[in-house]
């Protein structure tokens, strides 16, 4: 019998951050599960690391959707769950997934998030994020986005861009079912918010999640995202 969940993890460069992850994920992997680590091309220690702490290793070209769409191929998971390198989640929270995917019958969903740090603006903008999410019904990858193998397949994974791979993945499932929305917690990093000012951030992700709905090409705001 193949294994129930296959969790899958792109990183680049986070040989300082992955370690976590992935130590949190060893129960998981003791119960059965398998873990997943794609690597973009990373420079520093990040494949040394997290070798010994997954399943499988392997190398894809650099982009998330590009990576996770890479580990989803080599997968044996009937459920598929993408998860960031800087992100916890309980062994716990992945029972109820699981007990929420066979009851509710969804295919497909997401956890509540949890950012890391302790600004009560943090506090704010993660609770904004988990309610608007349950009223569009659309997931983001800080949220730990779960679907089960046949309807991602279905889907055709991620879309080949750049930027808002999750945005589009939800639209794409919702269409096929509402998610389940877990108020089990992912607990990701809220350093990208804390480094270049929180709502600077929050105003940076509002003007580029417009501009992708206004049709802008997403390799042009991926390169907005990632400048200092």
């Amino acid at each position: 019998m193949g294994k129930v969940l296959s969790i899958i993890i792109p990183v680049l460069n986070e040989a300082g951050t992955v370690v976590r992850t992935l130590s949190a994920l060893q129960p998981l992997r003791a119960a059965g599960h398998e873990v997943i680590v794609v690597d973009g091309g990373s420079l520093d220690e990040t494949r040394a690391i997290s070798e010994p702490l997954s399943d499988r290793l392997i190398q894809s070209p650099r982009g998330r959707s590009r990576q996770m769409n890479a580990g989803a191929h080599v997968a044996g998971g009937e459920v598929f769950l993408f998860l960031h390198a800087d992100s916890l989640l309980s062994e716990g929270a992945v029972r109820a997934m699981l007990r929420a995917m066979r009851s509710e019958k969804r295919r497909w969903g997401r956890f509540d998030v949890r950012l890391s740090g302790n600004h009560p603006l943090l506090r704010i903008i993660e609770s904004l994020m988990n309610w608007r999410s349950r009223i569009t019904g659309i997931a983001t990858g800080d949220q730990g986005i779960f679907v089960e193998r046949e309807l991602f397949e279905r889907v055709a994974g991620f879309p080949d861009i750049d930027l808002m791979e999750d945005i589009a993945l939800s639209k794409a499932l919702k269409k096929q079912g509402r998610p389940v929305c877990l108020r089990q917690r992912v607990r990701t990093s809220s350093r990208r918010w804390e480094e270049k000012g929180i709502l600077r951030t929050v105003f940076l992700m509002w003007r580029l999640r417009l501009f992708y709905f206004l049709g802008s090409d997403t390799r042009r705001l991926a390169q907005n995202y990632e400048k200092p």
